[in-house]
């Protein structure tokens, strides 16, 4: 007589004693697991893949002004004003390295007359980029002041960025600009 005769007739046996294994959550469930590196080349294989991706969506965060990924210059909604207040308008300081370019050449030519125009067009941009430095210092100082009278910002640093942001190229600028060209705010 065997242990099976002894059972009642409803009784159901277990996975176990059937030695079958219970099945699992699935697999959807669960966190995908990467494989185990088999030797060391191939973990710095996998650890150069996972922090290109990381730096990859990190970088495309930053472009887009995702706060969670700018820099610590970037964050806050002082700064981020300040990237409206500045991509709103067109500044002197975006056609700076053009006529930065122009003056290079015209300065390298033999001739003295080209030479001397070229030192004024010079003095005349450095002019127009400080008078567009001083209104966008200005307009930063009237509308942080109004929407951020608690801020906690120093003006002098705001004024920087807003005039570093200002003499770059609009599409070299990261966070991209959110704003079209005259839009008010």
């Amino acid at each position: 007589m065997n242990a099976a005769d002894n059972r009642p007739r409803s009784y159901t046996p277990s996975k176990k004693e059937l030695g079958v294994a219970t099945p699992k959550r699935a697999a959807t469930g669960r966190r995908v697991q990467d494989k185990a590196p088999e030797n060391r080349k191939e973990a710095y294989k996998q650890m150069r893949e996972r922090q290109r991706s990381e730096r990859a969506e990190a970088n495309a965060g930053m472009r887009e002004g995702d706060e969670r990924y700018l820099l610590a210059r970037d964050r806050g909604p002082e700064r981020s004003l300040v990237r409206d207040i500045v991509d709103s308008r067109r500044t002197v300081g975006s056609w700076f390295i053009a006529g930065a370019v122009v003056v290079l050449i015209g300065s390298s030519v033999p001739n003295r007359t080209i030479q001397n125009i070229s030192t004024l067009i010079w003095a005349l941009l450095a002019l127009a980029v400080l008078v567009d430095s001083i209104l966008i210092a200005r307009k930063i100082k009237k509308m942080v002041s109004t929407r951020f009278p608690q801020s906690t910002q120093r003006m002098g640093s705001l004024y920087l960025y807003g005039i570093m942001r200002g003499l770059t190229f609009r599409r070299m600028r990261i966070p991209k600009s959110k704003v079209e060209y005259g839009a008010k705010l």
